[in-house]
């Protein structure tokens, strides 16, 4: 193909995890790639490699509509930006707005599993953007990202620590999966010539409830994990009692809310489907990864 790609996000875990699949997974020629970031210097090993770096920063639409210029494929990747509510949505939208302005053939967008209603309190910020991408007029592939594996590293290591999983997801499950997976399966809709407007729910391939996960880690670090389940309103208070605040607290009871809802154990074969490659079992990541789930 002589499509030109973007990604945003370059520094980003997902975002150079694209640009590695890009590269070096479905070979396409580093001058066929651009890679944005408000920090071009931490991408310098890419523009080594022949990768176009560019500036973009999302609070600056004249930024964005500069960096995506020449761009056929634009690749969104969802900004970090939580702390602020609603912050992220702006971002985004100018994101759209920005690749709508420079005539971009293709754009692609990471959003969230059944953004419509969920619980999670960012969720009306991920079906914004897709309402906004819809609107533009422009073909889209929206891959909507699981769970990953590594947001385990978050809880892990004080769960292991106290030996308690502190939870409001009662018998809910997650199809966690590898981020890296995510990534192959992203870069190969990215690099590929498909020009039709797609929705994707990438997922692990599994969905296991926060008792099997217990158990998975405790098989793996042999130290024993005991679920507390707990109303949100409990899950909430105990989390500001241990020192968050309570806009984080609540942001990350939601996630339980939707989990017990069966908002994110759904199972697709869209990873397979798009990268050609199996996923990676929760189990073998979790084997692989143990030193890091103490911390």
């Amino acid at each position: 193909m002589t499509a030109t790609l973007l990604v945003t996000g370059a520094s980003g875990h997902l975002g150079r995890s694209v640009i590695n699949h890009l590269l070096d997974t479905y070979k396409v020629p580093p001058a066929q790639i651009i890679a944005t970031t408000r920090t071009p210097a931490t991408l310098a090993d890419l523009a080594a490699r022949g990768v176009t770096v560019r500036e973009a920063d999302f609070d600056d639409a004249a930024s964005l509509a500069k960096a995506f210029a020449g761009a056929d494929r634009v690749l969104v990747i969802s900004t970090s930006e939580l702390a602020v509510q609603g912050k992220r949505r702006t971002q985004q939208l100018a994101a759209v707005a920005a690749a709508k302005q420079a005539g971009v053939s293709h754009i692609h967008y990471t959003s969230m599993p059944n953004p419509e209603g969920s619980p999670i309190l960012f969720a009306p910020d991920h079906f914004d953007t897709e309402q906004a991408i819809k609107a533009s007029g422009i073909p889209y592939t929206i891959c909507r990202n699981g769970w990953y594996d590594e947001n385990l590293f978050m809880a892990m290591p004080q769960v292991l620590a106290s030996g308690q999983w502190y939870t409001s997801a009662g018998d809910g499950a997650i199809s966690y999966g590898a981020r890296d997976d995510y990534a192959a399966a992203i870069a190969a809709g990215l690099a590929s010539e498909a020009s039709e407007s797609t929705t994707y729910t990438l997922t692990g391939p599994k969905a296991y409830t926060m008792a099997e996960v217990a158990a998975l880690v405790t098989e793996v670090t042999g130290k024993p994990i005991q679920i507390v389940q707990l109303s949100d309103e409990a899950l909430t208070e105990g989390m500001k009692a241990a020192g968050l605040p309570e806009p984080v607290a609540r942001m990350l009871v939601s996630f339980d809310a939707a989990t017990r809802a069966g908002g994110l154990g759904m199972v697709t074969d869209a990873v397979e489907k798009l990268s050609g490659r199996k996923s990676v079992s929760l189990e073998q990541f979790l084997e692989t990864n143990k030193a890091a789930l103490a911390g």
